[in-house]
């Protein structure tokens, strides 16, 4: 028996115990979403306006927040969700592709074609995305790093942006041999640092270096994985290159998110990567937060022409990482919808993206909108609608030219969703080739080993993962 099926039968029972029961005035929703809880006054609050906003429209809801620990959320979830607990609406960081198997997460597209709302507030990779996998719904901008530099530094060398890989390697070194950060000592800031892999490169330079998606033919006409192409061994060559110089943060491997910040700030290094518009912006306060008394302002640096092309990184449509769903199991779904459909809406999307009038910004006697301070902490909870403008620019110059790439700059990549009995194969191909490209980069392992890397990434799933994307991609 499925899960859904135990859970049906489970349901069915409680139902029978319950026909006595006298009916509810509302309808209660509950929902699980990661750093959503009880106990932060903001969350209980914008749940409360939330709810205000429904009724006002004549849906009486009283949604019940699920607590669930921030730290291992993918793991807790799944442990309460495996459990029969199921709540209406549920926030997925990975985990859901299980659920959907089991059939306990609800086909949201009939649901989105007749919504009032989040139809019109789609990105154009979320309806890829939908299209592909129906049951998470995450309204966001794809995140596609982009890199930024202090502005003053870029002007006291003298130079504009790069615009090519060339320009960029050239600037790198500029930084490297120059002593912008006064200490008295030359060659001592990276040009670039970053963290964990190099994802955050490869949105600016794959596209430069012809990796144009994650499955490429090669001579024979064939769909092989780009990872295993001259394409990437190019792009490669050409990390290692800035790494071997001193160039690129050789410790990116170990760096972690407030590392590779720290060296930023603290002119250790010259160029990061921001993931989102916002998080530049975080980028801006913090810089200025750091340097206090000057005026520090950042500059967006452009994906740079290369062998290969120019351009964002293709986005994955396969599926969404991560997303709220609905349960197929809830005895409220419309409502829980209308919940979704809502936060999609302009007073949703002004509650979730704006806080609230006397904290996060306040209103002058003509109706113009100013955000206080207080706006830095706020984060929207649920959605980042396409067709939203706040009344006020919520993002700073730097930050809003970064999102305008995001909307100009997005084409969609050939992957799709692997079926479960890939999953071995997937995790081991990408372990394979984070570990090789992190040795090809700090010098552990020289480019000439490039035959050995593609042999091993082969044997570890590889070519059975190309046999299969050759039977969903066709010629």
């Amino acid at each position: 028996m499925t899960l859904k099926k135990l859970l049906l039968a489970t349901t069915a029972m409680a139902m029978l115990g319950g026909l006595a029961a006298p009916a509810m005035a509302q309808t209660t929703i509950r929902l699980v979403s990661k750093d959503l809880l009880t106990t932060n006054p903001d969350d209980v609050k914008e749940i409360e306006a939330i709810e205000a906003g429904l009724k006002a429209q004549g849906t009486d809801v009283d949604i019940q927040i699920v607590d669930m620990p921030g730290s291992g959320y993918a793991d807790a979830l799944g442990v309460m969700l495996l459990s029969g607990d199921i709540p209406d609406i549920i926030y997925f960081q990975g985990g859901d592709q299980k659920m959907a198997e089991q059939g306990i997460l609800e086909d949201l597209n009939p649901w989105i074609e007749g919504s009032a709302h989040i139809k019109d507030a789609l990105w154009p990779h979320n309806v890829e995305r939908l299209a592909n996998y129906p049951y998470l719904l995450y309204i966001y901008p794809p995140r596609a790093p982009q890199p930024v530099m202090r502005s003053d530094w870029l002007d006291a060398l003298g130079m504009e942006p790069p615009t090519t890989v060339e320009e960029y390697e050239a600037l790198f070194q500029a930084i490297h041999d120059a002593d912008l950060d006064g200490d008295g000592t030359t060659g001592n800031t990276l040009g670039l640092t970053g963290y964990g892999n190099t994802a955050e490169l490869d949105s600016i330079f794959n596209q430069a270096f012809g990796v144009t998606g994650t499955w490429m033919k090669n001579a024979e006409g064939q769909w092989v994985n780009s990872r295993v192409t001259d394409a990437e061994k190019a792009k490669i060559e050409f990390y290692a290159r800035l790494a071997e110089k001193g160039l690129y943060d050789k410790e990116f491997v170990t760096n972690t998110w407030d590392v590779k910040e720290d060296k930023f700030y603290s002119g250790k290094a010259g160029v990061i990567f921001g993931s989102s518009p916002e998080v530049i912006d975080i980028y801006t306060g913090k810089m200025r937060q750091a340097h206090p008394g000057e005026d520090i302002s950042l500059t967006l640096l452009p994906a740079p022409k290369g062998p290969g092309g120019q351009g964002l990184a293709a986005v994955d449509v396969a599926k969404e990482a991560r997303g709220f769903a609905i349960s197929s199991l809830s005895e409220n779904k419309e409502t829980a919808f209308k919940v979704l459909d809502f936060m999609a809406s302009t007073e949703g999307q002004n509650i979730d993206r704006m806080g609230f009038e006397g904290t996060q910004y306040t209103k002058d006697a003509d109706g113009k909108v100013t955000f206080t301070d207080q706006i830095s902490t706020w984060y929207a909870r649920f959605f980042n609608a396409a067709n939203w403008q706040p009344p006020t620019p919520l993002l700073g110059d730097t930050a809003q030219q970064a999102l305008d790439n995001l909307k100009s700059d997005f084409t969609p990549d050939n992957a799709f969703v692997w079926p479960a009995d890939y999953a071995a194969d997937v995790d081991a191909t990408e372990q394979v080739y984070r570990a090789w490209v992190a040795k090809f980069i700090t010098g552990e392992a020289g480019l000439d080993q490039w035959d050995q890397f593609v042999a091993e990434y082969n044997a570890a799933g590889g070519e059975r993962m190309a046999e299969y994307a050759r039977s969903v991609l066709g010629e």
